[in-house]
């Protein structure tokens, strides 16, 4: 008599039992992946945050509106000051000792002063010998305006730029970790600043977007996919 062919039920189990190890090591691995770059993230954040108030407990000046830098900062070009205001600023009008582009020096001064690893040297034009990138390659930023918030209207203040092309999921773990897990409240808000690329977009924008609507009740819009959101740490 001839045998039936056939996988009998303890062999269909085990082969289930494998895929879903296989699968659970792939949502593991990728739930690792996400958790290091979020926490990347936040080091980097965290690390600009440590050197800007070093720089201000040392020298009581901000980096890049700094007045002596040129003094008393190893390093630091002649002409590489700040106009000591009290804030770091953008489309100053230049003279013989500071310079127009404070947010842009601010990263030589920290640097050259040793808050900050890399060495970065002032140009007015932005770039990888003047400016640090964020983990995802672009450029971030250390200023103070209001490109933050709902629209990108919030009150002037000083404020560091993460920069953009971050993934919203990464975004709003980053939020959820350190403030308040939403776009346009708490010290961790949406920003639209582009850094010389595409700008981040918010609900009433062009899609994919960022968040799910224009009022502080909003959330980040992490079901979309969008990866090129971006945030401001207020300072």
């Amino acid at each position: 008599m001839k045998r039936q062919q056939g996988f009998t039920l303890i062999e269909i189990a085990i082969v289930l039992v494998i895929i879903g190890l296989l699968l659970g090591g792939v949502l593991k691995g990728q739930e690792l992946i996400t958790s290091a770059r979020v926490r990347n993230l936040i080091s980097t954040q965290d690390g600009i945050k440590a050197a800007y108030f070093g720089f201000l407990d040392r020298f009581r000046a901000l980096p890049g509106d700094y007045t002596a830098a040129a003094t008393n900062i190893n390093g630091v070009a002649a002409t590489n000051n700040g106009n000591g205001n009290g804030r770091i600023e953008t489309g100053l009008t230049a003279t013989g000792t500071t310079v127009a582009e404070e947010h842009i020096l601010v990263w030589e001064h920290l640097s050259k002063a040793g808050f900050l690893n890399g060495s970065y040297t002032y140009n007015t034009t932005e770039s990888t010998a003047t400016t640090p990138s964020n983990p995802y390659g672009v450029r971030m930023r250390v200023i103070y305006d209001g490109v933050y918030g709902i629209a990108s209207g919030g009150s002037q203040r000083h404020n560091i730029k993460t920069g953009p092309q971050i993934p919203v999921d990464i975004i709003v773990e980053v939020d959820r970790k350190i403030d308040d897990g939403l776009p346009y409240t708490g010290g961790f808000q949406f920003s639209n600043y582009a850094a010389g690329g595409t700008a981040p977009t918010e609900n009433g924008a062009a899609s994919p977007i960022c968040t799910s609507g224009n009022t502080t009740a909003a959330t980040w819009n992490a079901t979309n996919g969008s990866n090129n959101c971006g945030a401001a740490s207020l300072l």
